[in-house]
């Protein structure tokens, strides 16, 4: 098997009189401090010897030296490894204190060790957490695959490989203004965009540029839990407003601004985050009056904008009256797949600035390649047939989800159906009447006490449908009534 990387070794300031000893004590450390991972493989002894110019005996009398003391395991015909299994240390408990220094780090707030962990169980192939996610099996792979060839061989002929402007490549840049105009009502120039990786590090980015002591951050009572996080990670004090049937409740915010000092308001207007309401228009301006009135941010993460299905999607704060101080978020990852890693931010020109300062210190810039693919993907209208096309087969999803949650639990449950996004936010209260649930062990569906952090019974679900074929969909909401008749 070829070997993607040679394992070298540096002996000068290992311990040891002789050089048996020092490649002994040398591979014994790295074994303990983890540059060499269990199980993975050593250079053969002849390899190894050459590498370091010596005998290939010394060599092999140290691995069996080390093989007897059970930190290697030599397998026949295929080399020499480390142990999976490897000898006590020997460090006591007070040593370990003194040469570990994790107690000098900052420590995490509980909700980020929660998402941090969540993020582990949506990797290594375990399809976690369906909180109305796309189907990756909708993708264009060909087209997209074509798209990046073309563009690694346009830029490395062009020599345009190298770094670039911190706000993205003015390509995609561009492109995204074009569709912000054109599709999104919105009078914004290219100065005022910044791409980013993904609307996660918007919403960072967006917490690191606005100012902790210049006031708190209002987030919904039931909101997106991350971009919560992000705010409480830079500082923020955060407060909750309440939420009704049309979304954000405009009186419960004026009470909060009369009563605090207020930077910014994290909102998703379009598709409210888990709730899936759509913010009235009527709302929207009393909102924006209310940000130029009090003079804080309105932070709107507009995530799956392209997937609403009834008549025409509402404009987006950021297009309407008096939204100088609108920040606004967008992301492929609905449009595509999560893995694209590619969003936006489009605000005021110094506020972005600030924004492409951070990244500079963060990322440098972003990924210069799957810029230009997308940017290649839009002009030539490949990205608005994808859209056009996965938005029907998304809406026939949430369609045939409501029909089963009709058919399947009767007039126990009760939801709206919603205007767009990929998820229904399901009212079980009738059906678990008063019941505890702990926790709901379902891929798909998620308890309402996972979006906010008071000690209320949950009251609903949401059921992601996106992800899910009609068949799939079906075998979902079947086991998850078997899953809530325990509770009842």
């Amino acid at each position: 098997m070829l070997r993607p990387w040679q394992t070298k070794f540096w002996l000068v300031d290992s311990t040891g009189k002789t050089f048996h000893a020092k490649l002994l004590n040398k591979l014994i450390e790295d074994i303990k401090s983890g540059r060499l991972s269990a199980g993975s493989m050593l250079p053969g002894s002849r390899a190894l010897a050459n590498q370091l110019d010596v005998n290939r005996k010394t060599v092999q009398q140290v691995y069996e030296e080390l093989e007897s003391q059970g930190w290697l395991v030599s397998k026949p015909r295929r080399g020499t490894f480390i142990s999976n299994m490897l000898p006590e240390q020997g460090v006591s408990e007070e040593n370990k204190r003194l040469i570990n220094n994790a107690h000098k780090t900052k420590a995490p707030s509980n909700l980020v060790k929660n998402i941090y962990q969540d993020s582990f169980r949506s990797s290594n192939n375990i399809f976690d957490g369906n909180d109305g996610v796309p189907d990756t099996r909708l993708i264009p792979y060909k087209i997209l695959a074509r798209a990046y060839r073309r563009a690694c061989i346009s830029l490395s002929r062009h020599s345009n490989l190298g770094y670039g402007d911190p706000r993205g490549t003015k390509a995609l840049r561009d492109s995204i203004q074009k569709m912000l105009t054109g599709d999104r009502f919105m009078n914004c120039s290219v100065e005022q965009i910044c791409i980013v990786r993904g609307s996660q590090m918007g919403i960072y980015l967006t917490s690191r540029v606005l100012d902790p002591s210049k006031g708190a951050i209002i987030v919904e009572e039931v909101c997106y839990a991350p971009a919560k996080a992000a705010f409480e990670a830079n500082g923020f004090k955060i407060l909750t407003c309440k939420l009704d049937h049309n979304g954000l409740n405009i009186i419960a915010l004026k009470k909060l601004l009369t009563q605090h000092e207020v930077a910014g308001i994290y909102i998703t207007p379009h598709h409210q985050y888990p709730t899936t309401v759509c913010l009235p228009m009527d709302r929207r301006l009393a909102l924006l009056k209310l940000s130029k009135q009090y003079q804080f941010f309105v932070i709107e993460d507009d995530y799956d904008h392209e997937f609403h299905y009834e008549a025409k999607p509402i404009p987006p704060l950021a297009s309407l009256p008096n939204s100088e101080n609108v920040v606004h978020i967008g992301s492929m990852s609905k449009v595509f797949a999560p893995g694209l890693r590619l969003g936006y931010l489009a605000a005021d020109k110094k506020f972005i600035e600030r924004a492409a300062q951070e990244i500079v210190l963060i990322d440098r810039q972003g990924n210069t390649i799957t810029e230009h693919v997308l940017s290649d993907l839009m002009e030539s209208g490949e990205v608005k047939r994808h859209i056009r096309k996965t938005r029907k087969q998304y809406e026939a999803r949430r369609n045939f989800a409501a029909n089963e949650f009709s058919r399947v639990f009767s007039d126990n449950i009760s939801f709206n159906l919603p205007t767009g996004g990929m998820a229904l936010w399901v009212d079980i209260s009738k059906l678990i009447a008063g019941k505890k649930i702990a926790n709901l062990q379902h891929k798909d569906a998620s308890l309402s006490t996972l979006f906010c952090d008071d000690s209320a019974e949950p009251t609903h679900i949401r059921f992601g449908f996106g992800a899910l074929t009609e068949q799939e969909i079906t075998q979902s909401i079947e086991h998850l009534s078997k899953a809530l008749k325990q509770f009842c």
